[in-house]
């Protein structure tokens, strides 16, 4: 099986949706490894942006003319429509290169797939549209001007999961968008846990050390990026609101890029006890586990979007509590037998961090129940099952097609021959 694999991201990144597509790429490899090369290939279309990285039986192919294009980020933006027209036609190069041995199968992630619509109807490429969010709500989200505007966006989105062979949605939001859609084949494949537990090692010291904690302290932390949507600003409102009372808690942010360091230094020097709010920037996804491990309550005050943050499942493996907004985000992977789920509002999430910061049974009881989750559900192991029973069906469906195409030119060739 040849596959063209359209990442419309920096490649790599330590972020969300990178980190999913490295994993999905060493998955397709693995199933790959021990197959002849000449019938076998991975060709993946990304950004210019990026940290190379090896996979064998991967070749990964960077856009070009987008070099003045820097810092793109995560979510919609201007800078990413500007690469994806890029994109489009770099995609359209390289399938143009292949002639007659072209693509079985494109791969399309999150906008990309309206790139894999395009190479269907000029090569009749079938692709899976790799859904990580909903297109429509998100554009109409980041700009709140183009609302009237939804429901034709939501009409682009229609069309191209009604071309796709499989629609994979990381989350069952996305899935019932799919299924209304007129999905021919939805295939859930959530994000897993990032961590790596060892019960035998002994976390470093880094997060407690980096915020001056003792070992008395209630550490609640925050890990992701400090987009509106992620509602970081909630969380420190929420912790500021109960700081005089519990000075034994602090917060720390983990995450993040510069751009922003200076808008969230000036809003939390406005508030009081400002000194135990602690915003550390990013951190390498290598030492997610221990900065985890160190933390009593993990937070996730996100207050838009439908689809799982990927860090939920690495909170959920930690064996931590957890408090999250309500929210379908985080409802439809945790319930209240594994996470203290509040209202979105300021009132509502410091009573939250207050009855977990006095209750260190409610903790141990969430924390214990969340590992259970995450290890039975949201590991390598089950991803790695799950996308490969997706490309089972594929490449079965693929064979039928080429064999129904050869019987159909055999038929073909036989009538003329009878004629002639």
């Amino acid at each position: 099986m040849k596959i063209l694999f359209l990442a419309p991201q920096p490649f790599f990144q330590e972020r969300g949706t990178p980190i999913a597509v490295k994993l999905a790429l060493e998955v397709l490899a693995d199933r790959f490894k021990n197959k002849a090369e000449d019938t076998q290939k991975i060709d993946l279309l990304t950004y210019h942006e990026g940290i190379d990285v090896k996979i064998p039986g991967v070749t990964i192919n960077r856009i070009r003319y987008c070099s003045l294009i820097k810092g793109i980020g995560p979510g919609i933006s201007y800078k990413k429509l500007l690469c994806d027209i890029v994109f489009l036609f770099t995609a359209i190069s390289m399938a143009l290169k292949n002639g007659k041995e072209q693509y079985d199968l494109v791969h399309a992630v999150e906008e990309s797939v309206f790139v894999a619509l395009v190479l269907k109807f000029l090569f009749g490429i079938p692709y899976i549209y790799d859904m990580d969010s909903s297109i429509a709500l998100q554009v109409a989200e980041k700009w709140w001007w183009l609302k009237p505007i939804a429901p034709i966006l939501s009409l682009f989105e229609k069309v191209a999961v009604k071309f796709s062979s499989a629609v994979v949605p990381v989350c069952d939001s996305l899935a019932l968008i799919a299924d209304k859609h007129g999905s021919k084949d939805t295939h859930i494949l959530r994000d897993i846990s990032l961590m790596k537990l060892d019960t035998g090692k002994i976390p470093k010291k880094d997060l407690r050390e980096e915020i001056e904690a003792t070992k008395d302290d209630i550490v609640i932390l925050y890990v992701g990026n400090l987009e509106e949507y992620q509602g970081v600003k909630l969380l420190i409102k929420s912790f500021a609101k109960i700081s005089s009372k519990f000075k034994q808690a602090r917060l720390a942010i983990v995450g993040g890029t510069e751009s922003f360091f200076s808008e969230y230094d000036l809003f939390i020097k406005s508030l009081p006890y400002s000194d135990r709010i602690h915003m550390l920037g990013p951190r390498p996804v290598s030492k997610l586990g221990d900065y985890l491990m160190e933390a009593d309550i993990l937070a996730s005050p996100r207050t838009k979007g439908n689809n799982t943050p990927m860090k939920i499942y690495s909170y959920l493996h930690s064996g931590k509590a957890i408090i999250a907004t309500a929210l379908p985000t985080h409802t439809q992977v945790m319930d209240d037998k594994v996470s203290l789920l509040v209202k979105p509002k300021v009132e509502d999430f410091s009573q939250g961090l207050e009855q977990l910061i006095t209750n260190s049974e409610l903790r141990q009881k969430l924390g214990n129940a969340a590992r259970h989750l995450a290890e039975e559900n949201y590991t390598y192991k089950v991803f790695h099952r799950r996308l490969n029973e997706l490309y089972n069906r594929l490449n079965t469906r693929i064979n039928e097609g080429l064999a129904r195409s050869s019987s159909l030119v055999a038929i073909y060739w036989y009538n003329l021959s009878l004629m002639i």
